[in-house]
């Protein structure tokens, strides 16, 4: 492995925290193959890592975490800036001071038995002007590992860490080890678990977990919360978004980005297959978007991630065709069950469960019990580069042109397939007032509908009416805003089934935007934007357009009341603009 040159900032840091977590030894990583198979090589014996069958599955891996370890935490997860009201109502706040007088005292000796993993690594493409730089110090071989395929990690990397500023980052699982004390295949401490950010000096702090986000500290947690501080503060967005274009017959190439709660078909969209003939969709970002204006007052988007960290049940040939191809090697797969053949399997993947499957608690499956064979956040973690349906532009470094931001969430009433914003202001409405079904990506009750505004609900640094305040003035920056559009998958008719068939019948809506944004697609003007025209919106047979579209003045004039419930929980801060926009839409519905 190479010698790795730090600089004396980065030095300086990780002498900081080999003294107070007091590993057995420093291991800087550098990306390269020969230190990939060492680390998987520990991973194996260590049994946190039981490689797949490499005729079915080569180079891959399955990992099942402790039961009490499978998702993000958001009660335990903090802001902690100076001021208590800059975190704002949808984030737990705590001190500053009074924070790092706690981790210090949990991290003290804390990886005592381990080794500890200095990890630096690139946001985005190494040669963007757009590009961050972090670095995470880690005790778990499993966050590297994952870290080698979600960040672009080499030996030019810890060089520039220090050169330029660089967000910090420090893990620990919280499970210091005694001399010649056997390790379990996946310590943790989710007695002690808090995840810790300070904006204000671009530091994140995690305990205990060693799961997903709460342990991939560049995803959520740098990606998100830290850099939306970022963006703010500097006139660009760090957006929950995917990024792809779509394609249409004649050649024609649009960019989009869209905003979804997560495991509500984000993936399955970046990676849509297309049943229209001609029309094509290819992926640029399966997660997040960076989006900055250029020069010319066009807004840029870049994919800050080298991989993806998908949802995996659910995903199958039928609701994503590239997904599945996506991880046919090189992958990681956490809590989903294993085979008899000793490949993967989750629920949907294929319509029956095999026989003689093994549970993600390694368990033999008992199909009669109501336990599911994979957990329902089990995850897949797969490098970008092997999609099939990948934008030749998506490692480009000056990013690509957004010419439309779709925000949805999963409702089975009132909101319609599809609308588009009629100004900046109601497009900023639209996505402070996305609703959607929480899923099994975060504990706690799943299937409750619950406010998401921009899909950033869990990830947004600072208070959310600043955020909104932040997207209405980034509308001043430019005369060439995007177009702004709202879709909604999920609906169901009186039958209790969905209306609309969902998966690659998506394009159908997505070729409405792209004639929409072109001007040749027509529409209706209603109070809460405009709707396709059924003449203009390629619908699939056996669909109902009175379905889709649903009219109800009554229940908008709930969800208007209960938007305002919302909205003034954001006090002062809340922008004028969005009250008189609910004031517009209640006065067009007329509603009492």
């Amino acid at each position: 492995m190479a010698q790795i040159t730090v600089t004396e900032a980065l030095r300086t840091w990780i002498q900081e925290v080999q003294s107070l977590t007091e590993p057995d030894s420093v291991h800087i990583v550098d990306g390269s193959k020969e230190e990939e198979e060492l680390l998987l090589q520990r991973l194996v014996e260590n049994k946190t890592f039981m490689p797949l069958n490499p005729q079915k599955r080569p180079h891959s891996f399955l990992a099942c975490s402790n039961p009490d370890d499978v998702a993000r935490v958001e009660g335990k997860t903090f802001i902690c800036c100076a001021n208590e009201a800059d975190a704002g109502p949808t984030n737990h706040w705590h001190d500053p001071a009074t924070m790092k007088t706690k981790l210090e005292h949990l991290f003290k000796g804390c990886m005592r038995g381990r080794i500890m993993y200095v990890v630096p690594y690139c946001m985005g493409p190494a040669d963007s002007p757009y590009a961050q730089i972090g670095v995470e110090i880690t005790d778990s071989p499993y966050v590297v590992i994952n870290l080698k395929i979600m960040a672009r990690i080499n030996e030019s990397i810890s060089k520039r860490a220090g050169e330029k500023p660089f967000v910090k980052a420090l893990h620990s699982v919280g499970v210091p080890l005694s001399e010649k004390q056997d390790d379990c295949s996946w310590p943790c401490n989710t007695k002690e678990l808090v995840i810790a950010h300070f904006p204000e000096i671009e530091e994140i702090w995690s305990f205990g977990s060693g799961y997903g986000g709460n342990a991939l500290l560049s995803k959520k947690c740098f990606a998100l919360r830290i850099a939306s501080w970022m963006a703010r503060d500097n006139g660009w967005f760090a957006e929950h978004m995917l990024i792809i274009s779509v394609t249409n017959p004649k050649g024609e190439k649009l960019y989009m980005t869209a905003a979804f709660p997560s495991a509500c078909g984000k993936t399955n969209l970046a990676m849509l297959e297309s049943q229209l003939p001609g029309w094509k969709v290819e992926c640029v970002g399966d997660d997040i978007a960076w989006m900055f204006w250029d020069e010319h007052g066009t807004l840029r988007a870049i994919n800050p991630e080298f991989g993806c960290f998908g949802v995996a049940p659910g995903t199958s040939s039928k609701t994503n065709k590239h997904g599945i191809e996506l991880l046919q090697k090189n992958c990681i797969f956490t809590n989903v069950a294993r085979t008899k053949e000793n490949d993967v399997w989750w629920e949907g993947l294929t319509d029956q469960p095999p026989h003689g499957l093994t549970t993600w608690k390694q368990q033999p499956y008992d199909p009669k019990s109501a336990e599911p064979a994979a957990h329902p956040n089990a995850r897949f973690t797969a490098p970008l580069y092997q999609c099939p349906s990948l934008d030749s532009a998506w490692n480009d470094p000056q990013g690509v042109p957004i010419s439309a931001i779709i925000f949805g969430g999963r409702r089975s009433s009132t909101i319609p397939l599809i609308r588009q914003a009629k100004s900046w202001r109601q497009a900023v409405f639209f996505g402070a007032s996305m609703t959607s079904a929480t899923t099994a990506a975060a504990k706690g009750a799943v299937g409750k509908v619950r406010h998401d505004p921009f899909a950033m609900l869990p990830f947004c640094g600072y208070h959310m009416g600043d955020y909104f305040q932040h997207w209405l003035s980034m509308g001043t920056q430019s005369q060439q805003l995007p177009s702004v559009f709202y879709v909604n998958w999920f609906l169901k008719n009186q039958e209790d089934r969905f209306s609309w068939p969902g998966f690659g019948e998506n394009i159908r809506v997505l070729a409405w935007i792209f004639d929409r944004i072109k001007g040749r697609a027509k529409a209706t003007s209603t109070p809460v934007g405009y709707i396709p025209d059924p003449s203009s919106l390629r619908l699939p047979s056996h669909t109902n357009y009175d379905e889709l579209f649903p009219c109800d003045t009554q229940a908008w004039n709930d969800e208007l009341n209960d938007l305002e419930s919302y909205f003034s929980t954001f006090g002062e801060r809340l922008p004028h603009e969005l009250t008189e926009e609910l004031a517009m839409i209640r006065t067009g519905l007329s509603c009492p």
